[in-house]
Protein backbone atom coordinates (compact mmCIF):
# COMPACT_ATOMS: atom_id res chain seq x y z
CA UNK A 1 0.00 0.00 0.00
CA UNK A 2 1.78 3.61 -0.84
CA UNK A 3 1.18 6.47 2.03
CA UNK A 4 -1.61 8.16 -0.05
CA UNK A 5 -5.10 7.48 1.75
CA UNK A 6 -8.05 7.31 -0.68
CA UNK A 7 -11.77 8.49 0.58
CA UNK A 8 -15.52 7.81 -0.13
CA UNK A 9 -17.05 10.64 0.73
CA UNK A 10 -20.61 10.35 1.10
CA UNK A 11 -22.43 13.76 1.58
CA UNK A 12 -21.66 16.87 0.14
CA UNK A 13 -23.97 19.28 2.22
CA UNK A 14 -22.40 22.23 4.53
CA UNK A 15 -20.05 19.46 6.44
CA UNK A 16 -19.17 17.86 3.43
CA UNK A 17 -17.72 20.97 1.70
CA UNK A 18 -15.53 21.80 4.70
CA UNK A 19 -14.27 18.24 4.94
CA UNK A 20 -13.01 18.95 0.63
CA UNK A 21 -12.07 22.29 1.77
CA UNK A 22 -9.32 21.34 4.56
CA UNK A 23 -9.03 18.21 2.62
CA UNK A 24 -7.27 20.20 0.16
CA UNK A 25 -3.84 20.98 2.18
CA UNK A 26 -3.25 17.46 2.27
CA UNK A 27 -0.96 16.03 -0.19
CA UNK A 28 -1.39 12.16 1.33
CA UNK A 29 -5.49 12.63 0.98
CA UNK A 30 -7.64 11.85 -1.73
CA UNK A 31 -11.20 12.12 -2.50
CA UNK A 32 -11.64 9.50 -4.56
CA UNK A 33 -15.28 9.84 -5.35
CA UNK A 34 -18.84 11.13 -3.80
CA UNK A 35 -21.56 10.08 -3.48
CA UNK A 36 -25.03 12.93 -3.52
CA UNK A 37 -28.34 12.88 -4.32
CA UNK A 38 -28.46 15.79 -6.66
CA UNK A 39 -25.54 15.96 -9.17
CA UNK A 40 -26.68 19.39 -10.77
CA UNK A 41 -26.87 20.94 -7.07
CA UNK A 42 -24.93 24.40 -6.72
CA UNK A 43 -21.64 23.90 -4.60
CA UNK A 44 -18.96 25.61 -3.28
CA UNK A 45 -16.26 23.33 -4.01
CA UNK A 46 -15.51 20.83 -6.78
CA UNK A 47 -14.87 17.09 -6.33
CA UNK A 48 -14.17 14.34 -9.01
CA UNK A 49 -16.02 11.71 -10.01
CA UNK A 50 -19.46 12.98 -8.20
CA UNK A 51 -22.29 9.70 -8.64
CA UNK A 52 -25.73 8.71 -7.19
CA UNK A 53 -24.73 5.28 -6.58
CA UNK A 54 -23.61 4.99 -3.41
CA UNK A 55 -22.53 1.54 -3.87
CA UNK A 56 -20.00 2.64 -6.58
CA UNK A 57 -17.77 4.12 -3.52
CA UNK A 58 -18.64 1.69 -0.68
CA UNK A 59 -17.14 -1.54 -3.06
CA UNK A 60 -14.55 0.81 -4.87
CA UNK A 61 -11.40 -1.37 -3.78
CA UNK A 62 -9.48 1.49 -4.23
CA UNK A 63 -11.17 3.44 -1.23
CA UNK A 64 -9.64 2.96 2.37
CA UNK A 65 -11.97 5.07 4.14
CA UNK A 66 -15.28 6.02 3.77
CA UNK A 67 -16.36 9.63 4.94
CA UNK A 68 -20.43 9.67 6.19
CA UNK A 69 -22.02 13.09 6.30
CA UNK A 70 -25.23 12.75 4.74
CA UNK A 71 -27.13 12.05 7.95
CA UNK A 72 -30.30 9.57 8.20
CA UNK A 73 -30.32 5.92 8.73
CA UNK A 74 -30.68 5.29 4.44
CA UNK A 75 -27.06 5.18 5.02
CA UNK A 76 -26.97 1.83 7.26
CA UNK A 77 -27.09 -0.57 4.28
CA UNK A 78 -24.22 0.87 2.17
CA UNK A 79 -22.01 1.58 5.45
CA UNK A 80 -22.37 -1.92 6.14
CA UNK A 81 -21.92 -3.10 2.78
CA UNK A 82 -18.48 -0.90 3.41
CA UNK A 83 -17.44 -2.70 6.28
CA UNK A 84 -17.54 -5.89 5.13
CA UNK A 85 -15.61 -5.04 2.41
CA UNK A 86 -13.38 -4.08 5.08
CA UNK A 87 -13.55 -0.43 4.24
CA UNK A 88 -12.53 2.10 8.03
CA UNK A 89 -15.78 4.55 8.58
CA UNK A 90 -15.56 8.09 9.93
CA UNK A 91 -19.42 9.40 10.33
CA UNK A 92 -21.09 11.95 12.13
CA UNK A 93 -24.64 10.50 11.83
CA UNK A 94 -25.39 10.26 15.59
CA UNK A 95 -29.55 9.56 14.38
CA UNK A 96 -27.78 5.90 12.40
CA UNK A 97 -25.29 5.03 15.73
CA UNK A 98 -27.74 5.50 18.12
CA UNK A 99 -30.64 3.77 16.84
CA UNK A 100 -28.33 1.28 14.57
CA UNK A 101 -25.03 1.39 16.64
CA UNK A 102 -24.91 -2.39 17.67
CA UNK A 103 -25.30 -3.37 14.13
CA UNK A 104 -22.65 -1.40 12.77
CA UNK A 105 -20.30 -2.10 15.53
CA UNK A 106 -20.48 -5.94 15.98
CA UNK A 107 -19.87 -5.50 11.96
CA UNK A 108 -16.98 -3.36 12.32
CA UNK A 109 -15.07 -5.84 14.80
CA UNK A 110 -15.98 -9.25 12.77
CA UNK A 111 -14.28 -7.39 9.94
CA UNK A 112 -11.34 -5.62 11.83
CA UNK A 113 -12.60 -2.13 10.63
CA UNK A 114 -12.72 1.02 12.96
CA UNK A 115 -15.51 3.41 13.00
CA UNK A 116 -15.02 6.95 14.56
CA UNK A 117 -17.43 9.51 15.06
CA UNK A 118 -16.28 12.74 17.06
CA UNK A 119 -17.96 14.74 14.97
CA UNK A 120 -21.51 13.32 15.61
CA UNK A 121 -21.71 14.41 19.67
CA UNK A 122 -20.60 17.67 19.93
CA UNK A 123 -19.60 18.94 16.66
CA UNK A 124 -15.81 20.36 16.94
CA UNK A 125 -15.91 19.54 21.02
CA UNK A 126 -13.46 16.46 21.02
CA UNK A 127 -15.28 14.84 23.99
CA UNK A 128 -15.08 11.01 22.52
CA UNK A 129 -11.10 11.08 22.39
CA UNK A 130 -11.32 13.08 25.80
CA UNK A 131 -12.85 10.07 27.25
CA UNK A 132 -11.70 6.75 25.82
CA UNK A 133 -7.84 8.45 26.52
CA UNK A 134 -6.98 11.14 28.78
CA UNK A 135 -10.04 9.97 31.11
CA UNK A 136 -10.19 6.37 30.74
CA UNK A 137 -8.91 6.14 34.40
CA UNK A 138 -11.76 7.88 35.58
CA UNK A 139 -15.41 5.73 37.13
CA UNK A 140 -17.87 8.28 35.86
CA UNK A 141 -21.45 9.24 37.76
CA UNK A 142 -23.08 11.45 35.63
CA UNK A 143 -22.68 12.97 31.78
CA UNK A 144 -24.73 16.17 31.16
CA UNK A 145 -24.71 19.26 28.61
CA UNK A 146 -26.53 21.29 26.42
CA UNK A 147 -25.86 19.21 23.18
CA UNK A 148 -28.16 21.19 20.44
CA UNK A 149 -27.45 24.28 19.42
CA UNK A 150 -30.48 25.67 17.99
CA UNK A 151 -32.40 25.15 21.67
CA UNK A 152 -29.61 27.03 23.43
CA UNK A 153 -30.10 29.96 20.82
CA UNK A 154 -34.13 29.92 20.96
CA UNK A 155 -33.60 30.17 24.76
CA UNK A 156 -30.64 32.95 24.57
CA UNK A 157 -32.74 35.05 22.49
CA UNK A 158 -35.87 34.52 24.69
CA UNK A 159 -34.49 35.41 27.57
CA UNK A 160 -32.18 38.16 26.22
CA UNK A 161 -34.61 39.88 24.20
CA UNK A 162 -37.97 39.11 25.67
CA UNK A 163 -39.57 37.33 22.54
CA UNK A 164 -41.28 34.59 22.43
CA UNK A 165 -40.45 30.99 20.96
CA UNK A 166 -42.72 31.47 17.21
CA UNK A 167 -40.49 34.70 17.09
CA UNK A 168 -37.28 33.17 18.19
CA UNK A 169 -37.82 30.34 16.34
CA UNK A 170 -38.27 32.51 12.89
CA UNK A 171 -35.06 34.33 13.43
CA UNK A 172 -32.98 31.35 14.10
CA UNK A 173 -34.14 29.63 10.86
CA UNK A 174 -33.36 33.29 8.98
CA UNK A 175 -29.69 32.97 10.32
CA UNK A 176 -29.56 29.22 9.45
CA UNK A 177 -29.58 27.80 12.67
CA UNK A 178 -32.73 25.72 12.11
CA UNK A 179 -34.07 24.43 9.50
CA UNK A 180 -37.07 24.83 7.50
CA UNK A 181 -38.70 21.55 9.48
CA UNK A 182 -36.88 22.29 13.00
CA UNK A 183 -38.90 19.52 15.04
CA UNK A 184 -35.51 17.59 15.29
CA UNK A 185 -33.87 20.05 17.39
CA UNK A 186 -36.59 21.50 19.15
CA UNK A 187 -38.11 18.37 19.84
CA UNK A 188 -35.12 17.29 21.34
CA UNK A 189 -34.48 14.60 19.32
CA UNK A 190 -31.31 15.73 18.38
CA UNK A 191 -29.86 15.72 22.16
CA UNK A 192 -31.23 12.24 22.89
CA UNK A 193 -29.24 10.85 19.80
CA UNK A 194 -26.17 12.43 20.90
CA UNK A 195 -26.46 11.50 24.97
CA UNK A 196 -27.17 8.04 24.06
CA UNK A 197 -24.03 7.83 21.92
CA UNK A 198 -21.94 9.59 25.32
CA UNK A 199 -23.84 7.41 27.86
CA UNK A 200 -22.65 4.54 25.57
CA UNK A 201 -19.00 5.74 26.04
CA UNK A 202 -19.01 6.83 29.14
CA UNK A 203 -20.53 4.10 31.50
CA UNK A 204 -19.71 1.11 28.96
CA UNK A 205 -23.35 -0.51 28.24
CA UNK A 206 -25.72 0.10 25.01
CA UNK A 207 -28.23 2.23 25.44
CA UNK A 208 -31.68 1.68 24.06
CA UNK A 209 -32.64 5.13 22.24
CA UNK A 210 -36.11 4.29 22.20
CA UNK A 211 -36.33 4.09 25.98
CA UNK A 212 -35.14 7.73 26.23
CA UNK A 213 -37.22 10.27 27.50
CA UNK A 214 -37.66 12.95 25.27
CA UNK A 215 -39.10 16.41 25.88
CA UNK A 216 -38.64 19.33 23.71
CA UNK A 217 -38.82 23.49 24.18
CA UNK A 218 -42.11 24.30 22.62
CA UNK A 219 -43.71 25.09 25.76
CA UNK A 220 -41.06 27.38 26.95
CA UNK A 221 -43.28 30.66 27.01
CA UNK A 222 -41.35 34.04 28.32
CA UNK A 223 -42.88 33.93 31.29
CA UNK A 224 -41.12 31.17 32.08
CA UNK A 225 -37.87 32.66 31.67
CA UNK A 226 -38.75 35.58 33.69
CA UNK A 227 -40.26 33.69 36.43
CA UNK A 228 -37.44 31.56 36.51
CA UNK A 229 -35.00 34.20 36.65
CA UNK A 230 -36.18 35.87 39.43
CA UNK A 231 -35.59 32.87 41.51
CA UNK A 232 -32.22 32.56 40.38
CA UNK A 233 -32.15 30.07 37.70
CA UNK A 234 -31.96 29.66 33.77
CA UNK A 235 -33.96 27.25 31.51
CA UNK A 236 -31.87 25.41 29.07
CA UNK A 237 -32.19 22.28 27.62
CA UNK A 238 -30.32 19.39 29.03
CA UNK A 239 -29.57 16.17 27.68
CA UNK A 240 -28.28 13.74 31.04
CA UNK A 241 -27.50 10.37 31.97
CA UNK A 242 -26.37 9.40 35.04
CA UNK A 243 -25.90 6.43 37.66
CA UNK A 244 -29.26 5.67 39.56
CA UNK A 245 -27.81 6.01 43.60
CA UNK A 246 -26.98 2.30 44.95
CA UNK A 247 -27.71 0.87 41.96
CA UNK A 248 -25.76 -0.33 38.35
CA UNK A 249 -29.35 1.32 36.32
CA UNK A 250 -28.82 4.45 34.43
CA UNK A 251 -31.21 7.60 34.71
CA UNK A 252 -30.96 8.84 31.12
CA UNK A 253 -33.42 11.94 29.41
CA UNK A 254 -33.28 14.67 27.74
CA UNK A 255 -35.79 18.05 28.66
CA UNK A 256 -35.86 21.79 29.64
CA UNK A 257 -33.94 22.14 32.67
CA UNK A 258 -34.12 25.00 35.72
CA UNK A 259 -30.45 25.69 35.93
CA UNK A 260 -28.80 27.91 39.10
CA UNK A 261 -27.24 31.17 37.69
CA UNK A 262 -24.00 30.37 39.68
CA UNK A 263 -23.54 26.76 37.75
CA UNK A 264 -21.25 27.62 35.03
CA UNK A 265 -23.74 25.95 32.21
CA UNK A 266 -26.05 28.54 32.55
CA UNK A 267 -23.74 30.96 30.87
CA UNK A 268 -23.44 28.99 28.19
CA UNK A 269 -25.17 30.51 25.49
CA UNK A 270 -26.24 31.07 21.57
CA UNK A 271 -25.08 27.88 19.90
CA UNK A 272 -22.57 26.91 21.77
CA UNK A 273 -22.91 23.36 23.47
CA UNK A 274 -21.25 21.79 26.88
CA UNK A 275 -20.47 18.69 28.02
CA UNK A 276 -20.56 18.38 32.20
CA UNK A 277 -18.44 14.75 33.02
CA UNK A 278 -18.82 14.12 37.04
CA UNK A 279 -15.97 11.06 37.84
CA UNK A 280 -13.82 9.90 40.03
CA UNK A 281 -10.79 10.14 40.44
CA UNK A 282 -11.60 13.44 38.27
CA UNK A 283 -14.43 15.17 39.41
CA UNK A 284 -16.28 17.68 38.00
CA UNK A 285 -15.09 18.81 34.45
CA UNK A 286 -17.14 20.98 31.25
CA UNK A 287 -15.63 21.19 27.84
CA UNK A 288 -17.19 24.03 25.86
CA UNK A 289 -17.09 24.83 22.63
CA UNK A 290 -19.06 25.12 18.97
CA UNK A 291 -21.25 22.09 18.88
CA UNK A 292 -22.13 22.44 14.74
CA UNK A 293 -20.79 24.36 11.48
CA UNK A 294 -19.19 23.47 8.67
CA UNK A 295 -16.05 24.21 10.04
CA UNK A 296 -16.05 22.85 13.68
CA UNK A 297 -17.78 19.68 13.16
CA UNK A 298 -15.39 19.60 9.93
CA UNK A 299 -12.59 19.87 12.60
CA UNK A 300 -14.00 16.26 14.70
CA UNK A 301 -13.93 14.95 11.03
CA UNK A 302 -10.73 15.07 9.52
CA UNK A 303 -9.17 14.32 13.11
CA UNK A 304 -10.55 11.15 12.76
CA UNK A 305 -9.48 10.86 9.36
CA UNK A 306 -6.09 11.68 10.44
CA UNK A 307 -6.30 8.91 13.03
CA UNK A 308 -6.83 6.18 10.84
CA UNK A 309 -4.09 7.18 8.54
CA UNK A 310 -1.29 7.84 11.27
CA UNK A 311 -2.20 3.83 12.17
CA UNK A 312 -3.58 2.31 8.62
CA UNK A 313 -0.18 1.16 7.96
CA UNK A 314 0.90 -0.06 11.00
CA UNK A 315 -1.35 -2.45 12.91
CA UNK A 316 -4.01 -5.26 11.91
CA UNK A 317 -6.05 -3.96 14.42
CA UNK A 318 -6.08 0.17 14.24
CA UNK A 319 -7.43 2.31 17.04
CA UNK A 320 -8.17 -0.54 19.57
CA UNK A 321 -9.10 1.85 22.29
CA UNK A 322 -11.73 3.41 19.74
CA UNK A 323 -13.18 0.28 19.15
CA UNK A 324 -16.85 -1.09 21.05
CA UNK A 325 -15.82 -3.95 23.49
CA UNK A 326 -19.39 -3.79 25.09
CA UNK A 327 -22.57 -6.04 24.33
CA UNK A 328 -24.44 -5.08 27.25
CA UNK A 329 -27.66 -3.03 27.93
CA UNK A 330 -28.03 -0.80 30.40
CA UNK A 331 -30.86 -0.91 32.49
CA UNK A 332 -32.65 1.99 31.66
CA UNK A 333 -35.17 3.19 34.87
CA UNK A 334 -38.45 5.16 33.62
CA UNK A 335 -38.81 8.56 33.77
CA UNK A 336 -41.76 7.91 36.24
CA UNK A 337 -39.08 6.85 39.09
CA UNK A 338 -36.65 9.65 38.44
CA UNK A 339 -36.07 12.23 40.79
CA UNK A 340 -36.38 16.11 40.97
CA UNK A 341 -37.01 19.20 41.89
CA UNK A 342 -39.41 20.88 39.76
CA UNK A 343 -40.85 24.40 38.64
CA UNK A 344 -44.83 24.50 38.20
CA UNK A 345 -46.71 27.67 36.39
CA UNK A 346 -50.04 27.62 38.01
CA UNK A 347 -53.45 28.95 36.25
CA UNK A 348 -55.61 29.00 39.33
CA UNK A 349 -59.20 30.95 39.77
CA UNK A 350 -58.84 34.05 41.96
CA UNK A 351 -60.83 32.73 44.73
CA UNK A 352 -60.13 31.86 48.68
CA UNK A 353 -58.60 28.43 49.40
CA UNK A 354 -56.17 28.08 46.16
CA UNK A 355 -53.24 28.06 48.02
CA UNK A 356 -54.61 25.87 50.35
CA UNK A 357 -55.71 23.55 47.93
CA UNK A 358 -52.39 23.58 46.43
CA UNK A 359 -50.77 22.30 50.05
CA UNK A 360 -53.43 19.76 50.47
CA UNK A 361 -52.44 18.28 47.24
CA UNK A 362 -48.66 18.47 48.19
CA UNK A 363 -49.27 16.98 51.50
CA UNK A 364 -51.42 13.99 50.27
CA UNK A 365 -48.47 13.02 47.58
CA UNK A 366 -45.49 13.89 50.14
CA UNK A 367 -44.22 16.71 47.96
CA UNK A 368 -42.53 19.76 49.60
CA UNK A 369 -42.48 23.37 48.49
CA UNK A 370 -39.33 25.19 48.58
CA UNK A 371 -40.88 28.41 46.68
CA UNK A 372 -44.45 29.97 46.06
CA UNK A 373 -44.68 33.07 43.88
CA UNK A 374 -47.99 34.42 43.13
CA UNK A 375 -47.23 36.82 39.23
CA UNK A 376 -50.67 39.03 40.19
CA UNK A 377 -54.05 38.77 38.06
CA UNK A 378 -54.41 37.94 34.57
CA UNK A 379 -56.60 39.78 32.14
CA UNK A 380 -59.14 36.92 32.10
CA UNK A 381 -59.40 36.95 35.94
CA UNK A 382 -56.99 34.15 36.63
CA UNK A 383 -54.06 33.98 39.17
CA UNK A 384 -50.48 33.09 37.71
CA UNK A 385 -48.69 30.74 40.65
CA UNK A 386 -45.26 29.71 40.36
CA UNK A 387 -43.75 27.05 42.81
CA UNK A 388 -40.93 25.34 42.97
CA UNK A 389 -40.94 21.60 45.00
CA UNK A 390 -37.95 19.66 46.65
CA UNK A 391 -36.80 16.45 45.72
CA UNK A 392 -39.82 14.07 45.06
CA UNK A 393 -40.52 11.41 42.20
CA UNK A 394 -42.12 11.90 39.29
CA UNK A 395 -44.79 9.47 39.50
CA UNK A 396 -45.64 11.77 42.67
CA UNK A 397 -45.58 15.16 41.14
CA UNK A 398 -47.84 13.61 38.69
CA UNK A 399 -50.30 12.54 40.67
CA UNK A 400 -50.32 15.66 42.69
CA UNK A 401 -50.89 17.88 39.48
CA UNK A 402 -53.74 15.66 38.77
CA UNK A 403 -55.72 16.04 41.58
CA UNK A 404 -54.95 19.66 41.50
CA UNK A 405 -56.59 19.71 38.04
CA UNK A 406 -59.78 17.67 38.83
CA UNK A 407 -61.19 20.49 41.20
CA UNK A 408 -61.42 22.58 38.11
CA UNK A 409 -60.29 25.41 39.96
CA UNK A 410 -56.44 24.92 39.15
CA UNK A 411 -54.67 24.24 35.95
CA UNK A 412 -50.47 23.08 35.66
CA UNK A 413 -50.06 25.63 32.36
CA UNK A 414 -45.82 23.87 32.41
CA UNK A 415 -43.96 21.50 34.39
CA UNK A 416 -40.06 21.91 34.12
CA UNK A 417 -37.83 19.98 36.18
CA UNK A 418 -34.52 21.90 37.97
CA UNK A 419 -30.86 20.13 37.73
Amino acid sequence: MNNKLNIGLIGLGTVGQGVVKVLSSYDDIEIVSCAVKDLNKKRDVEVKNLTTDVYSIVNNPEIDVIVEVAGGVWVLEPLLTAIKNKKHIVTANKELLARHGAQLFDCARENNAAILFEASVAGGIPIIQAIKTSLKANNFDCVAGILNGTTNYILTKMEEDNLSYDDCLKNAQKLGYAETDPTNDVEGYDAMYKIALLANIVFNKRIDASKIYCEGITKISPLDIKSADELGYKIKLIAQAKKVENSTDLDIRVHPMLVWKSQAISEIKNATNAVLLKGFPVDKLMFVGPGAGEFPTTSSVVGDILQIKSEITNSDAILPMQTCHHHDYANQISVDETVNSYYLRIEAQNKLGIIGQIGLACQSFGVNLSSILQKGINDNGSATIIVVSEDCREKDINSMIETLEKTGDIKVVNKIRVM
